[in-house]
């Protein structure tokens, strides 16, 4: 099965901000990849890395400011 790439909503495709990163379930794990070149290597997280990845992400734990 091909896998479903998709991308955060926030990502707008106009005004310079379709860079960014996507995200497919691939099987057992979850694939995260650079839109701008989806034909590169990509990293491979498990499904419960990703979770915890995640919710950090949702409780601010990774902002850069």
């Amino acid at each position: 099965m091909t896998p479903v790439w998709r991308k955060s909503s926030r990502s707008g495709s106009t005004s310079g901000q379709s860079d960014c990163v996507e995200v497919a379930h691939l099987g057992g794990n979850i694939g995260v990849r650079d839109s701008k070149a989806p034909e590169a290597p990509h990293l491979l997280f498990g499904d419960a890395d990703w979770r915890v990845f995640a919710d950090l992400v949702k409780r601010g734990e990774h902002d850069l400011t």
